[in-house]
């Protein structure tokens, strides 16, 4: 009997093992780049300055350029220099604009859309097939009654965050 109840406290205990391992989870976190390190060991960024005509908002500039050269720096192992990387990003902000969306019955605007397109040269100097110029655009809904001034540095950081990434994922991330 003392046998018997070895083997079965044995397998138990092996399943339990098992059961553990099974509900433990590894998790990877990908950040999407694909890059060859062997091949691509810089990138450089040209200032992307604000040529937008219908409005301009002074600090959005500053706050494209810096997380645009963040999202590469957190989320490769490239080096930034100066000018002549083996990636190179250059563009400009060419359209910021708010929209009015709806009209309530009282024949005022209900809504408003805050839009932003950014234009970007990419130049990979290690393969030039994956060279190109392409816009990316973002945009965010908010109330009219809201005053832009209260919600334009909320929804410009969100309108940046949405176009950097989109602009990671077009250069180095070949999905």
């Amino acid at each position: 009997m003392g046998l018997i109840k070895r083997k079965v406290r044995g397998i138990l205990t092996i399943f339990a093992v098992v059961c553990v391992f099974a509900a433990c989870t590894v998790s990877y976190k990908f950040n999407g780049a694909s890059i060859n390190y062997d091949k691509v060991k810089t990138i450089s960024f040209e200032n992307f300055p604000n040529r937008s005509d219908a409005f301009v908002w002074g600090p959005m500039e500053s706050m494209f350029n810096t997380a645009l050269q963040d999202i590469f720096m957190q989320q490769t192992r490239l080096k930034q220099v100066r000018q002549g990387g083996d990636l190179e990003l250059a563009g400009e902000i060419t359209k910021y604009d708010a929209y009015n969306k709806g009209v309530g019955s009282d024949g005022y605007s209900t809504m408003a859309e805050l839009r932003m397109t950014v234009n970007v040269r990419f130049v990979n100097n290690t393969n030039h097939t994956e060279d190109f110029e392409q816009q990316f655009s973002a945009s965010r809904e908010y109330t009219a009654s809201q005053q832009l001034a209260s919600v334009q540095e909320e929804l410009v950081d969100q309108m940046i965050d949405e176009i950097v990434e989109q602009i990671f994922n077009a250069t180095v991330a070949n999905w």
